[in-house]
């Protein structure tokens, strides 16, 4: 049941998912599709869901940080090292704001135990930190945490969009026998979780409190031009390159090829008014 929930809507992931694949403008597809923070896996009860954001709804909840959090972590998409033991997992998802429109340069810092539960304290092992590429997409390339007392199997994640504050959080895995017993756990932060031959492959999307514009209309292309403007759907735009889109003017930020519903004004993370 990946990509529906326990009423039969399609989930916003499954969607935008495809309109990637596809090629097509995915903030234009996603018009009026709920925005959920995970899916559900088979047999699977739906707990509250986090968050539906094209309606309002609170962001991705916070967690503790907890005692291990170190900062200056190393820039890596992979935190698995020569002579990594563990079940190789992969964690792959979408930064959104309160619009479901995806937020390119976010920052994601993860840590977390190895397979025997213990954290690297004086050095960086399973520690590190990653951009979301201009589709606001992220993959992460770890192992299974092990347990150590008191706590479940978990992630610990801090997620922050250019210039906004940041979210502390924790992902955790479902049919953990721990869930029921850890004083922390929240099941809206439960990832969906599938074997993928001796590894496994999980995914979340978070919704973080950032303001955004609504989406573009459905009936928008990327063949659409602004009218009186430089900047074009399907160009490719590198940082620092200049545009103007209906008078003023903006500055690229993060390279990206322009796509319908990515208008400079709706995208602060990629276009800054000049």
């Amino acid at each position: 049941m990946d990509n529906e929930t326990s009423t039969g809507h399609v989930t916003r992931k499954a969607v935008l998912r495809a309109a990637l694949a596809a090629g097509i403008a995915a903030p234009t597809v996603l018009m009026g599709v709920p925005a959920l923070a995970r899916t559900l896996t088979a047999g699977e009860a739906a707990p509250p869901l986090t968050p539906e954001c094209d309606d309002g709804d609170d962001p991705t909840v916070p967690q503790t940080e907890g005692p291990y959090f170190k900062p200056n972590s190393p820039l890596r998409n992979s935190l698995l090292e020569s002579g990594t033991t563990g079940v190789r997992l992969t964690v792959s998802g979408y930064v959104f704001g309160l619009a479901c429109r995806p937020i390119a340069g976010a920052l994601l810092d993860f840590w977390q135990a190895d397979t025997n539960g213990a954290y690297d304290n004086t050095g960086f092992r399973f520690r590190g930190h990653q951009f979301t590429d201009a589709q606001g997409a992220f993959k992460l390339t770890t192992i299974v945490p092990g347990l150590y007392p008191g706590r479940t199997r978990h992630l610990h994640v801090k997620v922050q969009a250019p210039g906004r504050p940041v979210l502390t959080s924790q992902l955790y895995f479902p049919g953990e026998p721990r869930n029921n017993t850890d004083t922390i756990f929240d099941a809206r932060l439960l990832m969906s979780v599938r074997n993928a031959g001796a590894a496994k492959e999980a995914a979340f999307d978070f919704v973080l409190n950032v303001p955004q514009s609504p989406g573009p209309s459905p009936t928008a292309t990327a063949t659409t031009q602004p009218p009186g403007g430089s900047w074009a759907a399907g160009t490719a735009y590198r940082a620092g390159d200049r545009v103007t889109y209906g008078g003023p003017a903006y500055v690229c930020l993060q390279a990206h090829t322009g796509q319908a519903g990515w208008e400079p004004p709706n995208v602060p993370a990629l276009w800054r008014a000049a």
